[in-house]
């Protein structure tokens, strides 16, 4: 099928006179995780991130290190799987037109991506699109959160993004990133499988007029309950009749998420400023609501997770595959009224494909979860109201010397991390040093970064606050990262610890708190390896688990639970 897909696309190539064609895992709305898939359509290669580039006589798969071995596993029959690092001023191919859809992607992403030795030619229909017809979706409409949620009103958020635009003498601003509009004006949506994010763009000027750009339709709900007036209701089609009606000179777009498409047909009638959309460190930095909120969805989430590791380990009589395990998981998450839906797709490997960063386990592609393997799993849930994202690993047996070694090296950087003193390191690229410290004293490391933003009832992953190597953001009173340093033995097994932390703020002192309530597997830890300082941190860290989840235990489950203590 693969085959016939690809064999179908070069067959266009001569139509529109190129040599290649560029598809990306994102739809036009860039979202992480959308109803449109077509890259997976294109190459089967179901990972979050990458790019396809189909030639005449060749094909390539661009993933980063998250997602080499799975590529391989998915991919690799039709595609040669390169590094993510080959992207920027590739020398692959050479002189060679490549067609790209220019609602899928960014002039700043074009300038990286080939074109020291290429060139790059817009078509304006999607040409997988045009080999496999799209189904319709159904989204239901937009809806609104209250200030009693959110923390604060729409129309305060408002002035903050006027204010910035008055200080740099801007007329306007086109919202492009939908995450962002969703802060903005206190909406979500259900248009993405994972994040309740409303698939829409903004426009706002400097005397505060909105105008969202949408199909009307999905503005009904808001518009009942005059959230906006139906004039400030833009459809798409209309978009480029409705900005040359306007008056002013300049407009800022998002660097990162204003598609050549949209920036186009701003160049024709403004004066654009590329530059990062302010929305974005804005929305990082949560309030005293959105923390409480999170706070409470994690103690729902930790009671799901806690109760399931429970029946794992110790109900669980028979032989059950990874699918039948996030099945179960997902049950206990069910069980709670605030409980939406998955923030992600639950990653739930046991021996090498936990050595998979991503992996996906299905019905038909599954492995029974053997008792002398180490089993990651890694999920999430969306609730009324927060986002979570956890990863445990756990035993079955007494483990290997060396895989004990590993996790506990993994559990220092881990807990180094929680304990940094914010006050002094201050990035996220210096805070990551610290949670690969014990692996690098065994030359030892992972390919990913060590943390990322995490949106209040949003995206699972948020910018622009990372834990990672080259993250230079200042880590700030509020902000939501994951703490998820690992190791992964390709063929053998895969080693990592999240929680989510947040930053709080006490008599002027900066410091990490924990979010995420679940135990750590004790008999992966090897405690000779650990000082005081970190044993003692163990101890006050399953205290507070045990301290707010056991009111919604069982007996048995208490019990088990109060043996990490």
């Amino acid at each position: 099928m693969i085959k016939d897909r690809i064999k179908n696309l070069r067959n266009k190539f001569k139509r529109y006179n190129i040599d290649g064609y560029i598809i990306s895992k994102n739809d036009e709305f860039f979202s992480e995780y959308s109803k449109i898939n077509r890259l997976k359509i294109i190459s089967n290669f179901s990972g979050s991130a990458g790019y396809a580039i189909i030639l005449k006589n060749k094909n390539f798969l661009f993933v980063d290190g998250r997602y080499t071995i799975q590529a391989q596993i998915e991919s690799a029959n039709n595609f040669k799987i390169v590094e993510y690092s080959k992207l920027f001023n590739c020398d692959l191919f050479k002189n060679l037109t490549i067609g790209l859809d220019p609602r899928l992607f960014t002039s700043s992403q074009i300038k990286k991506i080939f074109h020291r030795n290429n060139k790059f030619k817009i078509i304006d229909v999607n040409l997988v699109d045009k080999i496999v017809k799209k189904k319709s979706i159904f989204s239901k409409p937009f809806f609104s959160l209250s200030e009693k949620i959110t923390g604060q009103g729409f129309k305060i958020k408002i002035n903050k993004i006027v204010k910035f635009l008055k200080k740099n003498r801007l007329d306007y601003i086109f919202v492009s990133a939908p995450e962002n509009l969703a802060w903005l004006l206190n909406i979500r949506g259900s248009d993405n499988p994972n994040s309740p994010i409303p698939n829409a763009h903004l426009f706002l000027d400097s005397k505060k007029n909105i105008h969202l750009i949408s199909e009307k339709k999905k503005c009904k709900d808001l518009l009942k309950e005059k959230k906006i007036s139906s004039n400030q209701v833009i459809e798409p089609k209309y978009f480029e009749r409705f900005i040359n009606q306007l008056k002013g000179k300049k407009i800022l777009i998002d660097l990162n998420t204003c598609s050549i498409f949209y920036e186009n047909i701003l160049k024709k009638r403004f004066k654009v400023l590329k530059k990062e959309d302010p929305i974005y460190i804005l929305k990082s930095l949560k309030n005293k609501i959105e923390i409480k909120n999170m706070i409470n969805s994690h103690i729902y989430d930790g009671v799901a997770l806690t109760k399931f590791l429970f029946w794992i380990k110790k109900i669980n009589k028979k032989q059950i595959t990874e699918y039948d395990a996030q099945n179960k998981l997902e049950d206990f998450r069910k069980k709670s009224p605030y409980y939406l839906y998955p923030s992600f797709q639950t990653i739930a490997g046991s021996g090498a494909n936990g050595a998979i960063i991503h992996y996906r386990a299905t019905k038909k592609n599954t492995k029974k979860i053997n008792k002398k393997d180490i089993f990651l799993c890694d999920s999430g849930g969306q609730y009324k109201y927060g986002t979570t994202d956890v990863t445990r690993t756990i035993c079955f047996s007494s483990p290997k010397k060396n895989i004990k070694n590993i996790f506990t090296k993994v559990l220092k950087g881990h807990i180094a991390v929680t304990n940094s003193n914010l006050n002094k390191i201050k990035t996220g690229n210096l805070i990551d040093l610290r949670a690969r410290n014990f692996l690098k004293k065994i030359n030892l490391d992972y390919s990913h970064g060590t943390g990322h933003g995490v949106g209040f009832f949003s995206n699972v992953h948020e910018g622009p606050q990372a834990i990672s190597k080259y993250n230079k953001i200042k880590i700030s009173e509020g902000m939501i990262l994951s703490n998820e340093p690992g190791y992964y033995k390709k063929g053998h097994f895969g080693v990592r610890i999240e929680n989510l932390i947040y930053v709080k703020k006490l008599k002027k002192k900066l410091f990490f708190e924990n979010l995420t309530l679940a135990p750590i597997e004790n008999d992966l830890i090897d405690y000779k390896q650990l000082n005081e300082n970190e044993k003692d941190y163990l101890f006050k860290y399953n205290m507070l688990v045990y301290k707010k989840l056991s009111p919604f235990l069982n007996k048995d489950e208490k019990k088990w639970l109060a043996s990490f203590i």
